[in-house]
C-alpha cells in the first residue's frame, strides 16, 4: 500500500522505507545500532540463529563504555544507580523474557534471554532479576563509568534545569532470516535520573519490542511513558496486519498516539522501527533526527527515518532528564 495514502500534512523524510534483497536483515536504532547490525548478521552466517545474532549484536552495545543509554555506560537513575531493563522475544512459538530494574548485570540482554529459556515466566524485576541472574552464572560488577557519575553530579547541581540535553537512548534490533522466521531486543539504562524503580517501555513485550512470526516486528526508542500507555510497538505489527508498510505502519501508530495524547506529536518524542515477513523496512518519529541502521548481506547503511513534524528529536535519542508534560 503506497506512503502517500498515509502522509499527514507536514510529513518529512520519508525516503527512510525499503526492502532487503538478501537475508538475514537486522534493523535497530540509532547510528550506535550499524556495529551491532553487523555483528548480528556475523553471527549468523557463523552458524548462529537468528537469536543469537540479536544477542550478540546488543550485548556489543551494553559493552560499549561511551553509550550513555545502554548497559555499562548508562546513565543512572536520581540516586546514582544503575538500573538496567531488556527484553527479548522470538516470533516462532511467540516465546518472551525480559528483566527490569537489574543492578549490577553487564548483559541484561542474555539474563531477558535465560528468563524465557529457563523459567516459566516472561518478566523479573529489581533483586529478584539480579539474583537470576547470579544463580545462572552472571557475575556482579560495577555498572556505573566515571563518565556517567560526571553527568549525575552535574545533574544534581543543575536539578532546576530540566530541560539540559542528553545523548541518551535504547537500542531495539529486530531481525529476519531467510526462513521467515522473526526476531527481536531491546536494552537501556532507561530515562536518565529516573525515580529508582523505574520502568519504561523497554522490557514491555508489546511496548518497547513486539514480534509476531505472521506479520512482523517492531521496536521503539524514545520517551517510553508516551510509548507504553498506547502498547506502541504491538500497534504497529497490527497495522502491518492490515497490510500497511512497515513504514506506514509507524506512521499510522504515531499519528494515533499524537491524536489521543494531550502533548501532541512535537512532545512525545517517540520513534519506530519495523519489519515485515517480506523483508520490507521502515522507520518513523515525531520529529527530526531519528536515524536507524539496516544490515543484510552485501548492505549496511544508517538511514533517515520519516518525520512528523520538524522538532528535533534530540543529538542523539529523544529521551530527556525527566518526562515532559504536566503529569508524567
Amino acid at each position: 500500500m503506497a506512503l502517500l495514502m498515509f502522509n499527514p500534512p507536514g510529513l518529512r523524510g520519508a525516503e527512510g522505507e525499503g526492502q532487503a534483497t538478501q537475508f538475514p536483515l537486522f534493523v535497530s536504532t540509532w547510528p550506535f545500532g550499524q556495529p551491532a547490525n553487523e555483528l548480528a548478521r556475523k553471527t549468523v552466517e557463523r552458524g548462529g540463529s537468528l537469536l543469537d545474532g540479536i544477542e550478540a549484536g546488543i550485548r556489543l552495545t551494553e559493552a560499549d563504555f561511551k553509550n550513555l543509554s545502554v548497559g555499562i555506560g548508562g546513565l543512572p537513575n536520581r540516586d546514582g544507580v544503575v538500573q538496567l531493563d531488556a527484553c527479548i522475544m522470538v516470533g516462532r512459538g511467540h516465546q518472551a523474557g525480559a528483566v527490569a530494574a537489574i543492578e549490577g548485570i553487564l548483559h541484561p540482554i542474555s539474563v531477558a534471554r535465560k528468563v524465557m529459556e529457563e523459567t516459566p515466566h516472561v518478566l523479573l524485576v529489581g533483586q529478584g532479576a539480579q539474583d537470576f541472574a547470579v544463580d545462572q552464572g552472571f557475575s556482579l560488577q560495577p555498572l556505573l563509568t566515571a563518565t556517567a557519575r560526571e553527568e549525575w553530579r552535574k545533574w544534581q547541581a543543575k536539578q532546576s534545569d530540566p530541560k539540559r540535553d542528553l545523548n541518551h537512548d535504547t537500542i531495539a534490533m529486530i531481525g529476519l532470516d531467510a526462513a521467515g522466521n522473526l526476531a527481536g531486543g531491546c536494552s537501556t539504562s532507561g530515562l536518565a535520573y529516573k525515580l529508582p524503580g523505574r520502568v519504561g517501555d523497554s522490557p514491555l513485550i508489546g511496548d518497547g519490542l513486539y514480534v509476531d512470526n505472521e506479520v512482523g516486528a517492531a521496536g521503539a526508542t524514545g520517551v517510553g511513558e508516551n510509548v507504553l500507555r498506547y502498547c506502541g510497538s504491538f500497534l504497529v505489527v497490527e497495522f502491518m496486519r492490515q497490510g500497511l508498510h512497515p513504514q506506514a505502519a509507524c506512521i499510522k501508530t504515531i499519528e494515533r498516539i499524537a491524536r489521543l495524547d494531550p502533548l501532541g506529536v512535537d512532545e512525545l518524542f517517540i520513534n519506530f522501527i519495523a519489519i515485515d515477513k517480506a523483508g520490507r523496512f521502515g522507520a518513523a518519529g515525531t520529529g527530526e533526527g531519528f536515524e536507524y541502521a539496516v544490515t543484510y548481506p552485501g548492505s549496511s547503511e544508517v538511514r533517515d527515518s520519516a518525520a512528523l513534524s520538524s522538532r528535533s528529536v534530540g543529538a542523539i535519542g529523544g529521551n530527556q532528564p525527566e518526562p515532559r508534560g504536566e503529569n508524567r
